[in-house]
């Protein structure tokens, strides 16, 4: 049967990535990734325009009727 687990590899050491596979002897394939540093999971904005934005009207309700939005129709 073949079972898949994500580790990561630093200086001959392997570090488990989710469960320890319960296993005393195993073969495996190791895939290279080019980059293993992660991603940043949230973008930020720019500090130029950082804490310059406005909101205008409800935070619920639209500003304008639905009638109104060409996007509904």
């Amino acid at each position: 049967m073949l079972q898949s687990y994500e580790a990561i590899i630093e200086n001959g050491q392997v570090r488990w990535l989710t469960d320890t596979p319960k296993i005393s002897k195993a073969r495996v394939i190791v895939t290279i990734l080019s980059d293993t540093t992660p991603q940043p999971s949230r973008r930020t904005p720019a500090s130029a325009i950082a804490g310059k934005g406005k909101t205008l009207g409800d935070l619920v309700c639209p500003m304008i009727e639905e009638q109104d939005w060409e996007c509904l129709k």
